[in-house]
């Protein structure tokens, strides 16, 4: 069988978006794939970061004979595991990431939870068991703390 890596064509219209594919030779250009290699993005506006390809895998397949499309070979000779424009695909992947919009964190909103039609019963019993007792930390009015000297200094 005759392996070729070409582009795999996916996107929609006017948004182009390619997956570089390990490929029967005979197949069509949108086909049955044997392996995905990476992708090429005409649409990103750095130049160094549109195509991400799997350099190991790509050298695997042209050792056992794949032959590489010409735009392909383009890339790869550009991009690929020896490639002469990595360090700019790099620092271009980095301005990207650094420009990327971000969503904000998620804000944590407290949950309400409503009350039971039985609570309020339950407290007025509550509330009513209370005022029918004397609160024990009230004190005569004749009678004072030991504990009132200050220390001044």
């Amino acid at each position: 069988m005759a392996v070729r890596i070409r582009m795999k064509k996916m996107g929609r219209k006017r948004r182009p978006f390619y997956r570089i594919c390990a490929m029967d030779a005979r197949s069509p250009r949108d086909g049955k794939v044997i392996e995905e290699l990476g992708f090429y993005d005409p649409k990103v506006k750095e130049t160094d970061a549109r195509a991400i390809l799997n350099g190991e895998r790509i050298s695997y397949w042209l050792s056992v004979g794949a032959e590489a499309s010409e735009k392909v070979g383009v890339l790869i000779k550009k991009y690929g595991e020896n490639g002469t424009h990595l360090e700019q695909q790099r620092a271009a992947l980095e301005r990207v990431k650094a420009t990327k919009p971000m969503a904000p964190p998620p804000r944590v909103v407290p949950k309400i939870v409503p009350e039971e039609p039985d609570a309020p019963a339950a407290d007025a019993e509550i509330a009513e068991t209370v005022v029918d007792e004397a609160p024990v930390s009230e004190a005569p009015a004749d009678e004072t703390p030991a504990d009132t000297s200050v220390a001044e200094g």
